[in-house]
């Protein structure tokens, strides 16, 4: 059976990658590499991800990731989240991460008064804790991403931390899925 060359599409989410698991298994590591590289830019993960190539089928592959490089530090986090827009925001860009944080984004709606509030609570939140709110926004509605917002500006730092890593794990997750199965 002929492998499908591992190729980056970058421009369309749902395609990111031609050939999906078989290929990401059957790729050279740095293309496995940059495969992962969209769905969280944390080095420590996306190698214990590929390294762990290959997988027996995508809910093998997604429980792996699921558990990859479980103590993320504040740094890997912060550089992570620098590539993220705020929520509510359109993310620029032609690259496969700007696409997939569009389509992630979509359920935001453009209702203007939702946009201000949005505006002002990611202002509120970059104020308080010095970095961009993120939250898994697939499958929630503006409202439901309003309130997660309001709720996580009554945490302190410390608490804060274990939930931003539990979102971009989550976004993470939802991401190598989507590109697995393409």
């Amino acid at each position: 059976m002929r492998q499908r060359k591992l190729t980056p599409v970058p421009s369309t989410p749902s395609t990111a990658v031609d050939g999906g698991l078989a290929a990401f298994n059957a790729a050279p590591l740095p293309a496995a590499r940059d495969f992962l590289r969209p769905c969280v830019d944390i080095d420590r993960w996306i190698e214990e991800v590929a390294a762990g190539r290959p997988y027996a089928d995508v809910a093998a592959a997604l429980a792996a990731a699921r558990t990859a490089a479980p103590d993320w530090t504040e740094a890997e986090l912060d550089a992570a989240l620098a590539r993220h827009p705020r929520i509510g925001e359109r993310a620029a860009g032609a690259d496969a991460e700007a696409a997939l944080s569009r389509r992630e984004q979509s359920g935001v709606g453009h209702d203007p008064d939702v946009q201000e509030r949005l505006r002002e609570g990611n202002r509120a939140y970059e104020d308080k804790f010095g970095r961009v709110f993120l939250i898994r926004a697939a499958g929630r509605s503006a409202e439901e991403i309003l309130s997660a917002l309001q709720d996580r500006l009554r945490h302190t730092p410390e608490e804060e931390l274990p939930v931003i890593a539990g979102q971009l794990r989550e976004i993470a997750i939802l991401r190598l899925e989507g590109l697995l199965t393409a």
